[in-house]
């Protein structure tokens, strides 16, 4: 049985060097970006650690306005702690957060994960339609050739 996983939203404990190294190199969302990006965007959010023991093994960011609308965004688990529900633990504190109750809207963005998604009750827009983004995929890889 895996150790089980300490989640905090202390910001103190989070271990920005590594959120950073996960971020810009074996993300598919966030490659190349910036340290100085990571430490303004984890200062503006709601952030949630996973740890085990000592060392962080997982992370996960929301951008909300803690009255209406959350976006959940930047959710790994280091690839050597997958496979033992670190996962869906993240989850389930990040959904069950008080400050994220209520919200008329919670949004998120996956490649790969509706399955885990979806047992929390996220699913396709309800108004695909209405919806509409500014996409920039590549900016960070842009801003370092630049």
């Amino acid at each position: 049985m895996s150790e089980a996983l300490r989640i905090s939203t202390n910001r103190d404990e989070l271990d920005t060097a590594l959120i950073h190294r996960f971020l810009s190199t074996q993300s598919t969302w966030a490659k190349g970006i910036t340290f100085a990006l990571v430490q303004k965007s984890i200062a503006n959010s709601l952030c949630f650690g996973g740890f085990v023991g000592a060392s962080q093994v997982a992370f996960a960011r929301i951008i909300t306005d803690y009255a209406t609308f959350a976006n959940l965004v930047d959710v790994f688990v280091l690839p050597e702690y997958r496979g033992r529900g670190y996962s869906k633990q993240l989850i389930d504190a990040v959904v069950a957060h008080r400050e994220l109750r209520g919200l008329r809207r919670f949004t998120l963005a996956t490649a790969d994960a509706h399955g885990l998604y979806e047992r929390y009750g996220f699913g396709t827009p309800s108004r695909p339609a209405n919806l509409m983004e500014i996409y920039v995929p590549n900016i960070y890889e842009m801003a370092v050739a630049q």
